[in-house]
């Protein structure tokens, strides 16, 4: 049984923010995982041939500011990292809310129980954005990830859609973690698996 894996995020995905909740509920539930939260941007794909890189460009770095500040509270407190963590997505997708915006993210930053100005400070010094570019090429380089939410575990590495998010019962989101990460870790040879048609 896996108990050690790691699972990247962007704060734009939906299907991040699914499988992160998942990760974290059960974790709070008590879950046995050694857990890596890894930092990847879904800008560089989306830049244009000649374009700078995303992490160089002024008309882009915005994107990066809301995982930066996730990096910063991971580094510096990690004792409230997962309360910042869902409090990002949750803004993003269930209140629609642009982290891109350095009001709104420090709202959010504080509503969460950060110190949002350390965090724009840290962010300022420029070590999270140099932080955040090397796990991304890493997970490039080492597993060709390209999108968000990948799961690595060991060697293996697989990008999972979760339609779901937690419901009541953390043990549902141990579970659906446990299989997910069991399936990447020891059954290699499925390289594909997806449900041809959705429950609506």
């Amino acid at each position: 049984m896996v108990t050690s894996f790691s699972v990247n995020w962007d704060y734009r995905c939906p299907f991040a923010r699914n499988a992160h909740e998942h990760v974290v509920a059960a974790l709070r539930a008590g879950a046995r995982w050694d857990v890596q939260f890894l930092a990847y941007s879904l800008s560089p794909g989306h830049t244009e041939e000649g374009d700078p890189p995303v992490w160089e460009d002024p008309g882009k770095v915005h994107h990066l500011v809301p995982v930066e500040a996730g990096i910063v509270v991971r580094e510096t407190a990690p004792d409230i990292f997962l309360d910042v963590h869902l409090a990002l997505f949750r803004a993003r997708h269930d209140q629609g809310r642009d982290l891109r915006k350095e009001t709104e993210l420090r709202a959010v930053l504080t509503e969460a129980g950060a110190d949002a100005d350390a965090v724009m400070g840290a962010i300022a010094e420029g070590w999270p954005r140099e932080t955040f570019r090397k796990e991304h090429e890493a997970s490039e380089a080492s597993h060709d990830v390209w999108g968000v939410p990948t799961f690595v575990v060991g060697q293996q590495a697989a990008f999972v859609r979760l339609m779901t998010r937690p419901q009541a019962d953390p043990e549902v989101s141990r579970k659906l973690i446990q299989r997910v990460v069991d399936t990447i870790g020891d059954h290699s040879e499925i390289n594909e698996l997806k449900h041809t048609s959705l429950e609506r």
